[in-house]
């Protein structure tokens, strides 16, 4: 790379949130507060793995300006949950590896699955 990517190129952030049977009132606690506090979007809840996903998690889709406030909110409010926090800007593969940012352990994901490039050449 000769320059820098531009950070205006991330359009969104997704956090995924992971649970299992045992952790998931946190996660229904840790999305009841958050949908009372921030404008985001909130996926399904998955309770079988889904996509590149291993295990169950619901996803929170959010603009970038509400990064400065809520990326620290579900830092200090995760209750032990394991967070993917990544960007969304047009390279999937790369978002959910190289750009992403984890709280707790980091899951094994089935990055094969996820493309290059939001758009895939003919």
């Amino acid at each position: 790379m000769t320059a820098p990517r531009d950070p205006t190129l991330i359009t969104e952030y997704h956090a995924h949130i992971y649970y299992d049977a045992a952790t998931r009132d946190n996660a229904a606690l840790l999305r009841t507060w958050v949908e009372e506090r921030f404008p985001v979007r909130m996926g399904r809840w998955h309770d079988n793995p889904v996509g590149p996903h291993p295990t169950s998690m619901y996803q929170i889709a959010f603009k970038p300006e509400v990064f400065p406030t809520l990326a620290p909110f579900i830092m200090l409010n995760r209750m032990g949950l394991t967070v993917l926090l990544h960007p969304e800007s047009g390279r999937p593969r790369d978002d959910h590896t190289l750009h992403a940012t984890w709280m707790g352990e980091v899951l094994p994901l089935k990055t094969e699955i996820l493309r290059e490039t939001d758009q895939e050449s003919s």
